[in-house]
């Protein structure tokens, strides 16, 4: 049996930073949203994101890849891991609040460990990963509830459109690891982000032409620069050294930490409130995310046997 993956204390710090960094995006998105298309948020993100990632490869001297399948990489796994649940993300937040999305964003660390246990013999599915999974999905329920199904509108759409970021995510996190993590980690982030760009950009000019920059109020224009430079240039960065050092499936539990995050930013500053029912599967899903991890479980053992 092939070793198992682990979350060292690095790697713990990194899901830390990028549940920061992520929890803020869905703040900066519902602002961003008040003055913009989706398709023209998206592509002003990603672009943002690999200016300032390109920059750093540039003024650090990197080598960049020569294969043709790399840059082929780049662009598809850019266009699973990034545009696509960007797009999922911002076009479905024009239905739900940016709580919701947040708690939603959490089920990626249940679909992520389902994914890499079907492609990496380092990151199987055990029986207590199984009964997180389980959990997960029955907090997922309580949180969407029955009557989006009953009635389905734009508000439930919404929230499917997250659960299918989520889903874009645990399959390009496995991506990544399979075909990006052998080279300078910024390269790694920059060309994905770039990858994203050539599907996002030509999208936006297409369907709302080129962006009104002097529409934008201050505040808009802080969030662009919020979720290109920190929530996706320097989380990306994050992200490939935690598919690095603890596998894809570990660093999707990053999404237990960004869900907090966004509840308290929405709560604060645009005065969003959730139903009880959407705390009741947070916590369901987070018991799930937990069991998934392990370490909580071992420590309670630890006690009872010392």
């Amino acid at each position: 049996m092939a070793p198992q993956k682990t979350i060292t204390t690095a790697a713990w710090i990194g899901l830390g930073l990028m549940g920061l960094f992520w929890g803020g995006s869905f703040l900066a998105i519902e602002l961003m949203l008040r003055d913009m298309p989706f398709e023209t948020l998206v592509a002003l993100r990603v672009s943002g994101g690999a200016i300032a990632l390109w920059t750093y490869v540039f003024l650090a001297r990197l080598d960049l890849p020569r294969s043709p399948k790399i840059w082929l990489a780049f662009l598809i796994i850019g266009g699973i891991n990034v545009a696509a649940p960007f797009s999922f993300i911002s076009w479905g937040q024009q239905y739900i609040t940016s709580s919701l999305a947040g708690i939603l964003n959490a089920t990626t660390a249940i679909f992520g460990p389902l994914v890499a246990a079907l492609l990496f013999a380092d990151e199987r599915l055990g029986a207590r990963k199984l009964a997180g999974v389980i959990l997960g999905f029955f907090g997922v329920a309580t949180i969407i509830g029955l009557d989006a199904i009953r009635a389905f509108d734009l508000t439930s759409a919404g929230q499917m459109a997250l659960i299918a970021a989520s889903l874009c995510y645990a399959f390009g996190a496995a991506l990544a690891r399979m075909h990006l993590t052998d080279m300078p980690l910024e390269v790694s982030a920059a060309g994905m982000i770039t990858g994203a760009a050539v599907f996002m950009v030509p999208a936006t000019l297409v369907n709302n032409g080129w962006p009104q920059f002097a529409t934008f109020s201050p505040t808009t224009l802080g969030a662009w620069a919020y979720v290109s430079i920190v929530s996706t240039g320097l989380a990306y960065l994050l992200l490939f050294r935690v598919i690095k050092s603890a596998g894809s499936g570990n660093a999707t539990l990053v999404t237990l930490g960004v869900a907090p995050v966004s509840v308290i930013l929405g709560a604060v500053v645009l005065g969003e409130s959730l139903a009880p029912s959407t705390y009741l599967g947070f916590a369901f899903l987070a018991l799930g995310l937990l069991v998934i991890d392990g370490r909580l479980l071992r420590r309670i053992r630890g006690r009872k046997t010392a």
